[in-house]
């Protein structure tokens, strides 16, 4: 538990924070007069504020929060898969595919990613099938008010379920008003404070090396073996070199094709710009995603995974840990403190960015297609789109309480499952879209129903025929059993399928195109 000094200084670092993010709030609604202001921002921004941003945005509580504490539970092999793989196939992604995606996305005024997939297809049916599958997206949502939760109650010492309902009024309550004006702001601050938090908790367990690379490893050796493993049997997530690299790779490849992410670079309002942009961005990722390296040291810290004889959820083991290692000394205390505020700032960063993404979508995607006959002004459109940040608010708290009350073995998981399955249906799309020629319809839409069909039958449908001892998928069986699943075999396999099916179809309707041209010649 927090100690009385902890828990006042917590209180008062709230107090300042919530008066600072309040400040931008308003200074950004001042601005902010349309959808697109809302979406997109009215202001121009630097440069290295919005790389700053993206960097913030792209890490999150799950690099700091979340995914160190699966690297505590199962070892080395996580840190390959979250802290090598995954960041270095994401970095060159983002590189490769921000400046085309911004170069028409600016062309064509797109606003989400919705609106640029409809646009850039000829399509508003197409853009209506990605606006709602959007909604998958809350599942990251609730990982992030689930590890925002685990830190506030462990350094308050208050009641989960509450903490979580102020959380979620707060946070969803400023970003009815704030925007892209407001989240450009807080973002860079938040990214700030998480580069000064992620040295603290880097150098946190220096002390450990004092024999050298060797006794450290030699440290946790001692507590388990496997730890120590390239891969690791006995975990659901870092079994082999597929579910380690390859699969981390195709998801790391795709991952920046969430809206959150891959819609930042349409802030910029200069391609002078995006360079800095990128530079910046890939230099603060590169130390935000070595974090993950500090679940080694919760698990020296916490050999047996237990607290005072009681054993920890994966997603206490960080909180746990700053608040343990920050409490002896006033000295202490107050790096502790700050280090809290880092992981909450990893946490807003990452989550202002996904209700400011989803709800523009609900709005523009959606509602203004299906009803925009009723909506009279950009008023009611501004009016619309709170709602459905009230609405994302609520689903958001009810999934996130059942991850506090009944969890299972992380709310990763959950997140992983309904993030993966998006970004695997518009990855290829947004790639025939950005380096394609004259694309038609079939190739990006087949492609996404394919993706669409092979996450959820891998990942729900494989199990239950290997359980029912209807069908037994040799090698692979060991993916499906058990229960926690991996899904970044579901993911994965529904990208290279998706793929294959979206390239042929693209390369057939190309090759048909240039012999129709050569019989009207």
């Amino acid at each position: 538990m927090a100690t009385t000094e902890q828990v006042i200084g917590t209180w008062i670092l709230i107090a300042l924070y919530s008066s600072a993010t309040l400040y931008f709030v308003i200074k950004g609604a001042l601005n902010i007069k349309s959808m697109k202001d809302y979406a997109v921002g009215s202001i121009s921004f630097s440069p290295y504020f919005v790389g700053m941003s993206l960097a913030a945005a792209m890490t999150s509580a799950a690099t700091f929060v979340i995914n160190p504490g699966l690297i505590a539970r199962y070892g080395i092999s996580g840190v390959l898969s979250f802290g090598i793989f995954f960041p270095i196939a994401s970095m060159i992604s983002l590189v490769v595919l921000t400046k085309s995606f911004r170069k028409y996305g600016e062309s064509v005024s797109a606003v989400s990613l919705a609106s640029w997939i409809g646009k850039r297809f000829n399509s508003k049916g197409y853009s209506l099938f990605i606006a709602f599958l959007s909604g998958l997206m809350i599942t990251f949502i609730v990982l992030i008010l689930v590890a925002l939760t685990k830190v506030f109650a462990s350094a308050l010492n208050t009641n989960e379920v509450y903490t979580l309902a102020a959380i979620v009024i707060f946070v969803f309550g400023y970003m009815m008003f704030g925007g892209a004006n407001s989240m450009v702001y807080t973002n860079t601050i938040q990214a700030g404070i998480m580069i000064v938090v992620a040295v603290i908790l880097l150098s946190s367990g220096f002390s450990h090396f004092e024999n050298g690379v060797v006794g450290f490893f030699q440290k946790l050796k001692e507590i388990d073996p496997v730890l120590i493993q390239a891969t690791n049997e006995g975990s659901p997530l870092f079994r082999d070199f597929w579910e380690i690299a390859l699969a981390q790779i195709i998801i790391g490849i795709a991952v920046v094709c969430q809206p959150h992410i891959i819609t930042k670079s349409l802030l910029l309002k200069k391609e002078s710009d995006v360079n800095k942009f990128l530079v910046t961005s890939v230099v603060v990722e590169i130390l935000f995603f070595a974090v993950v390296f500090v679940g080694l040291y919760a698990r020296i810290e916490f050999p047996d995974l237990t607290v005072d004889g009681v054993a920890m959820n994966t997603d206490n083991i960080i909180p746990a840990y700053v608040i343990q290692v920050f409490s002896i000394g006033w000295v202490a205390v107050l790096i502790g403190l700050f280090v809290v505020m880092g992981l909450i700032s990893a946490g807003l960063s990452t989550l202002e960015g996904l209700i400011q993404s989803v709800s523009t979508s609900i709005t523009n995607d959606i509602v203004n297609p299906l009803f925009g006959k009723f909506v009279k002004n950009e008023k009611s459109y501004m009016r619309i789109n709170r709602i459905a940040i009230l609405v994302l608010a609520v689903v958001g708290f009810l999934m996130s309480r059942q991850q506090l009350l009944f969890p299972k073995l992380s709310v990763a998981i959950l997140a992983q499952n309904g993030v993966y399955a998006y970004f695997s249906i518009i990855f290829v799309p947004i790639v025939l879209g950005i380096f394609g020629e004259n694309v038609g319809l079939k190739a990006p839409l087949w492609a996404s129903i394919t993706a669409f069909v092979t996450h959820f039958t891998v990942y729900y449908g494989f199990p239950v025929l290997l359980n029912s001892d209807i069908m037994s998928f040799g090698y692979f069986n060991k993916y499906f059993t058990g229960t926690v699943h991996n899904p970044a075999i579901a993911a994965s396999a529904a990208i290279v399928l998706s793929a294959i099916v979206g390239t042929a179809l693209y390369f057939k309707e190309k090759h048909t195109k240039s012999k129709q041209q050569i019989l009207n010649l």
